[in-house]
């Protein structure tokens, strides 16, 4: 992550100076440039027709106090309409800007935005770094289309460097929070399986106040979990549950419940799927890491919630011993299900993912993430995740909260008439439909009859919004992590009593 400072003066190290232009065409610079150095970038801008919009910039070289400088001129559009999210979205214009050139490092003058020049700060820089992501890992050459940035550090000059300092560390742990849901989501499946995810769990919680239980095969069995071990008995690496609890001010209290859907790799198993874009299948933990992600950001930020994670971890393989359409399984809540598609296998590990976690710590609050349908993409697209509850509050709360982070998510209905259409004639369900409508919905009606009675439950669908192709305002290429910041905002906001 690119080192972030807050400072009440320029660093003489800084190579580069980014100051905001307004649609007003008001040039907002002091104290970064002389007089001299603003009437220069003035001028020049009223000559560039740069019209101050949002997310816009321009790069310019002047001489402050005798040194080149690089000046990112970057658009505001109406100062008076800025919000927290708005400059989030400055932040990665800046940052977009900055990585572009040659820059070692870069100062920024924060906006005075509601009151606090501190928090206008903190609400940049986030932006800045969730747009700075970068997964190259893996690769060992430098090459003219994958160029690694050279900005060093990004400095932000504030009025109160304490207070500045305060904020960043609930930023800073939301921020660390994304990278680590979309690193996971980026990780080949050759190297992130069942096995290795459940260890790289225990190594992300080592050193914080997050309890970590890991159920094999053995133990799973032995609990019933007949839905999510016949998803994994196909593959060679052993299906995992990891169990992670975080106890906070709220103790006393029931937890809320988070539980993701964490396959691994999904061929669709003997109801294989198409070869063409099948390697897009290693983002199919995303809702397991959206939930990891949580955990870790919850406990760094010392969230006074009670919180429980719950992933279940497999990898849908075809094989000999691989599960059949056809097949009839007995989950852990001792409902049967009659498996006719083995490529709707999400469903199948939530089931007792979700009976599992109410069973044992008995919730008012259950919230599943997960990469679940298709039929999502089709209805929504990339821009939105799907969302499905029994309770009216929660829904509520989770869709202003997915307002604020800009992660939109739309309610879909839920039915009895559409709970029917789950029914099979020979076991107690059918993990699919009977035709192709409404597929995302018969989806949650499957994973609702897993919920216990006065349990307060919502479905997250988030297959169309976990990776993206081109790259999003505040994110590159690849793995979003789309619901983390969601899950921020809905417990900075929700009543945890």
């Amino acid at each position: 992550m690119l080192p972030v400072s807050f400072a009440l003066t320029s660093p003489d190290a800084a190579a580069a100076v980014v100051v905001f232009y307004d649609e007003d065409k008001t040039l907002i610079a002091d104290p970064l440039l002389d007089a001299a150095a603003q009437g220069i970038v003035g001028d020049v801008l009223r000559h560039d027709d740069f019209k101050g919009t949002l997310g816009k910039t321009a790069t310019y070289k002047v001489t402050l106090n005798t040194k080149p400088i690089t000046v990112v001129v970057a658009g505001i559009g109406k100062a008076v309409d800025l919000t927290p999210l708005s400059l989030q979205k400055i932040g990665a214009s800046i940052i977009t800007a900055l990585q572009s050139g040659q820059d070692a490092a870069a100062v920024v003058a924060p906006l005075d935005v509601g009151g606090s020049v501190e928090h206008a700060a903190n609400d940049l820089a986030a932006g800045a770094l969730l747009k700075g992501y970068r997964f190259d890992k893996y690769i060992t050459k430098e090459r003219p289309d994958v160029k690694k940035p050279k900005l060093s550090s990004l400095t932000f000059l504030v009025k109160d460097k304490k207070a500045a300092d305060v904020c960043f560390e609930k930023t800073s742990a939301f921020v660390r929070a994304v990278y680590l849901a979309r690193t996971l989501q980026n990780e080949p499946s050759n190297l992130l399986n069942p096995e290795t995810y459940a260890e790289k769990i225990k190594e992300v919680f080592a050193k914080l106040p997050v309890s970590v239980k890991v159920l094999g095969e053995k133990e799973m069995k032995k609990l019933g979990m007949g839905a999510l071990l016949g998803v994994g008995q196909g593959s060679a690496v052993e299906s995992q549950l990891v169990v992670m609890e975080y106890r906070g001010a709220k103790t006393q209290d029931a937890p809320i419940a988070l539980v993701g859907k964490g396959v691994t790799f999904d061929t669709g198993g003997i109801s294989i799927k198409p070869a063409a874009n099948m390697e897009d299948m290693k983002w199919d933990m995303g809702g397991s890491a959206v939930v990891v992600a949580t955990l870790q950001m919850l406990a760094e930020q010392k969230s006074p919630a009670h919180v429980v994670g719950v992933v279940g971890l497999v990898e849908n393989m075809p094989s000999g011993t691989a599960q059949r359409p056809g097949d009839i399984v007995t989950s852990m809540s001792g409902q049967t299900i009659e498996v006719l598609n083995t490529d709707a296998e999400g469903r199948l590990v939530l089931s007792d993912a979700l009976w599992y976690a109410q069973e044992t710590f008995r919730p008012k609050t259950v919230i599943d993430f997960a990469t679940l349908t298709g039929a999502i993409v089709v209805a929504l697209g990339d821009l939105t995740a799907g969302l499905f509850s029994n309770n009216d509050k929660l829904a509520e709360a989770l869709y202003a909260a997915s307002k604020e982070a800009n992660e939109p998510i739309w309610r879909f209905p839920m039915n009895e008439e559409y709970d029917k259409d789950m029914n099979s004639p020979i076991a107690d369900m059918r993990n699919i439909g009977s035709g192709r409508g409404a597929g995302s919905i018969t989806a949650a009606q499957f994973l609702q009859r897993f919920i216990q009675k006065d349990v307060a439950w919502a479905h997250i669908d988030i297959a169309g919004v976990t990776a993206s192709k081109n790259g999003k305002e505040l994110a590159p290429k690849g793995a979003t992590g789309f619901g983390v910041h969601l899950m921020e905002r809905f417990f900075a906001t929700y009543p945890l009593s």
